[in-house]
């Protein structure tokens, strides 16, 4: 079987992503966040023009389950922008839900990832390209534990991708004992989100000896180490072989953050933090980063 990406206009091959957001979100409503949803399908066209003007031609949506993925509004955005989309399905935290949404999806939780990856999203045929699911703090609570072997289950069924948030990006080697130790996920279909936000030189390389990929993605808060801290990691990671491991994004969640409503958005992706890697780091390892990278994490033999 050959590696496509499964877009949301359909399955291409990996090198068609071309310049890659390997985590972002164009439709995002979460009730911890009220008040900064992202709903506005205009304002995710100007948003995707945007990335598209800075050059960028591919960007990976980790919205999940449940959380206004607004499926059918993705293929009429990746056709009038040209930009690659790639959708999810899975699940987030508890707190992002209802206690009625999660007794309700007891017991099916694998079968709707994979009719979601297979079918499509609900009634609008788009099919998701990979799985989303998240840790806790520093720790694997039981809710974490039942999404991510739904997960584990879907992947087997259909080999997508899964994508981890790891909350301020901790618990990366705990996430790596579940989903590849205990349930036999290929470590090498694993995307760990968030390694930015927890500058741990030790675990992140650990979690790439592992067979990970690693996502550094979302620019600075003054409570993260991330822009700042994001050359170091990035060059000692290289530098132990692990290049080919590495993936960028922009983690786009509030109305407040998109360029378009004055914030950074997905352009700062490669209006800022591409030339400041490339001053480090240098263009040929950045452009991997951004291109040949996201292609192989998100590739799969689909079944």
């Amino acid at each position: 079987m050959v590696n496509t990406v499964r877009t949301v206009l359909g399955d291409v091959p990996p090198e068609e992503l071309g310049v890659c957001d390997a985590h972002d979100h164009l439709f995002f409503a979460s009730p911890q966040l009220r008040g900064q949803e992202l709903r506005d399908a205009s304002a995710a066209r100007a948003e995707l023009a945007a990335f598209r003007a800075q050059g960028g031609t591919g960007v990976v949506q980790w919205t999940p389950y449940g959380l206004g993925r607004r499926a059918a509004d993705l293929p009429p955005l990746a056709r009038d922008t040209g930009v690659h989309v790639i959708a999810a399905t899975g699940l987030h935290q508890a707190a992002h839900y209802t206690p009625e949404l999660l007794t309700e999806l007891r017991g099916k939780l694998a079968e709707v990832f994979v009719s979601e990856l297979t079918a499509g999203i609900g009634t609008s045929g788009v099919r998701a390209g990979l799985i989303k699911v998240a840790g806790g703090f520093h720790a694997l609570d039981a809710h974490a534990r039942w999404t991510m072997t739904a997960a584990a289950e879907a992947h087997h069924a259909t080999g997508a991708p899964i994508a981890v948030h790891l909350e301020l990006g901790t618990g990366a080697l705990d996430v790596l004992d579940l989903l590849c130790g205990e349930l036999g996920v290929p470590p090498h279909r694993v995307v760990l989100g968030h390694l930015n936000r927890s500058p741990d030189f030790v675990v992140q390389r650990e979690a790439a000896e592992a067979g990970a990929h690693l996502a550094f993605d979302g620019p600075s808060r003054a409570h993260h180490a991330t822009d700042w801290r994001m050359p170091d990691a990035l060059r000692a990671l290289a530098d132990a072989g692990f290049g080919h491991r590495l993936l960028l994004g922009g983690d786009t969640t509030t109305a407040a953050a998109r360029s378009v409503d004055g914030g950074p958005g997905m352009p700062y992706l490669l209006r800022r933090v591409r030339p400041r890697l490339e001053t480090a780091l240098g263009k040929e390892l950045v452009d991997r980063i951004l291109t040949e990278n996201p292609g192989r994490a998100f590739a799969a033999e689909w079944r």
